[in-house]
């Protein structure tokens, strides 16, 4: 029977590159119905905000969902579209894989994981500003927040996940160094669940910022990196550029009861209608949530047919070094499936 997908197009580039995301699908033979919704500056125009009831219930009720890039709307509430459905469906787990596709690049061979807690820390969105004498924002503070029951979920997440995938290493990366507690207490029970694993998976914890200067040094140390909310925020855009950037960045936000799965890129409003858009980071995505589908098969094909249509250099749209469109790019895809 075929699976019901929520599927949100999104901003600018977003409704085109979704689009061949979905022939190239499709052109598996996967059967998936997609329930077409609305989100982002789309949705502000036709529902009057951004994120409408149907679209959530929509995602509710089939719990998958593939979202092309979004607009947050200036002066609705909202500080960002994409945290506001993290929150809605506790979707806790953020995982950034970043493997090597464009030859010739600074690094060959890159093949690692960043897994991200999605929804404690200094993202919570608790602060404030202080009012000292005459001055209502003398000071502003932020509040991290690091609860066990979170800490606990997303380290178990990593660990199941290097299982599962045969990983060899989870790397724990913090600042417990100076943040004592809360930084602290993701170290310790790091270190504590560490021991359930030992024989399947090698464990070790990193500094944040010597984590940073080693993946630029010798990336091919790590395999699976699991950090709180903002460094891995930082940490996956910088494991990104080592594979060529956001263009090729897929990302997927996991909960016990939906996930959703993106690009990472914005809406690119500059070159929205002009149909040169990349969908690779996009269908990487699509790739994700076909693997989460358990449709393997389908998965392996999509990425080894745009594996050799970038390295044969077929109808590559312009920011991998080509003439094509968007278009042409997901029919040289369809071609090698």
């Amino acid at each position: 029977m075929a699976q019901t997908v929520t599927l949100i197009p999104g901003d600018g580039i977003g409704p085109s590159i979704t689009d061949a995301t979905v022939r190239v699908i499709e052109a598996t033979g996967v059967s998936i119905d997609w329930d077409r919704r609305e989100a982002g500056m789309a949705a502000l125009q036709t529902h009057n905000t951004p994120i409408p009831d149907e679209t959530l219930e929509s995602i509710r009720v089939n719990r998958l969902a593939l979202k092309g890039p979004l607009t947050t709307p200036v002066g609705t509430g909202f500080r960002s579209i994409n945290v506001a459905l993290r929150k809605e469906f506790d979707l806790y787990s953020n995982v950034r894989p970043a493997r090597t596709i464009v030859p010739g690049g600074r690094y060959e061979g890159i093949d690692l994981v960043l897994i991200r807690e999605n929804t404690e820390g200094l993202y919570s969105g608790v602060e404030h500003y202080v009012g000292i004498g005459t001055d209502p924002r003398a000071a502003a503070e932020s509040v991290m927040i690091v609860t066990r029951f979170g800490v606990e979920r997303i380290l178990r997440y990593a660990f199941e996940y290097a299982v599962s995938h045969g990983r060899k290493k989870v790397t724990l990366a913090h600042k417990a160094n100076i943040l004592k507690y809360t930084q602290g207490l993701f170290l310790d029970i790091g270190r504590e669940m560490a021991k359930e694993y030992e024989g399947r998976v090698e464990f070790e914890d990193r500094i944040i910022d010597a984590t940073a200067m080693l993946l630029v040094m010798d990336p091919y140390r790590f395999d699976v990196i699991v950090t709180e909310n903002m460094f891995g925020d930082i940490l996956s855009d910088q494991i990104a550029g080592l594979v060529g950037g956001l263009g090729l960045a897929p990302g997927a936000n996991i909960g016990k009861d939906a996930a959703i799965f993106e690009a990472v890129h914005g809406s690119a409003p500059d070159i929205a209608g002009k149909g040169i858009a990349n969908p690779a980071a996009l269908l990487l995505a699509g790739v994700m949530m076909l693997q989460h589908m358990d449709e393997h098969d389908a998965a392996g094909r999509i990425r080894a047919a745009l594996e050799a249509t970038i390295h044969e250099r077929d109808s590559l749209t312009p920011d991998l070094g080509g003439s094509g469109s968007t278009d042409s790019f997901a029919d040289a895809i369809i071609r090698r499936l």
